[in-house]
């Protein structure tokens, strides 16, 4: 099973990460996130509804993706959270906030974004019949390598950087969020 790029779906959102069930070491953060989600609300709703976001909702609006988030879907999102934002330096935000760089803005965000609703049970099923690996293809065409740590999932992106899932299965009308702790780049 391999998650490929919906070319209509080039210009969504991406953001979020998946992981493996855990005994229930969630933290208040994560448990915040999901009592934000509603069945009526989507994508952009629930990170809108949760100021652990608010750096991901900027960006999504500065990209002007924040309607085709809330489309019908279904999307995965694996979602950096603010913490993972200011891990990027700040004149590297700083630029990719601007309109000069909306483009390469978009790249990012969209390289967080699965096409389909893909639950944590399905992708750590995928990761071990995959012997250890899986593949999974983003909305802006670029691919992330999911992986398993302990209990975590890793998402590796094409950069050879490293994101941990840490809360998964957020749901809203359009689809999933997953938590990540990184933002994820693409070449």
């Amino acid at each position: 099973m391999k998650f490929y790029a919906i070319p209509a779906l080039v210009s969504a959102l991406a953001l979020a990460a998946c992981g493996t069930p855990a005994e229930d070491n969630t933290t208040a953060d994560e448990t915040a996130v999901s009592d934000t989600a509603e069945a009526s609300t989507t994508i952009v709703d629930v990170a809108a509804g949760n100021p652990d976001f608010s750096t991901l909702v900027s960006a999504v609006t500065t990209a002007e993706l924040g309607e085709t988030l809330s489309g019908e879907g279904p999307f995965t999102v694996f979602a950096p959270t603010n913490d993972a934002f200011s891990k990027v330096p700040a004149e590297t935000m700083t630029a990719l906030m601007g309109e000069d760089m909306r483009d390469d803005l978009v790249g990012i965000l969209t390289y967080h974004v699965v096409a389909g609703k893909v639950d944590a049970a399905t992708l750590t099923t995928a990761i071990t019949d995959g012997g250890g690996t899986y593949e999974i293809g983003t909305v802006n065409g670029g691919k992330l390598t999911a992986s398993i740590e302990g209990d975590a999932v890793i998402l590796t992106d094409a950069a050879g950087g490293k994101s941990t899932v840490t809360a998964t299965d957020v749901e809203a009308s359009n689809g999933l969020i997953h938590v990540i702790d990184t933002v994820l780049m693409p070449k």
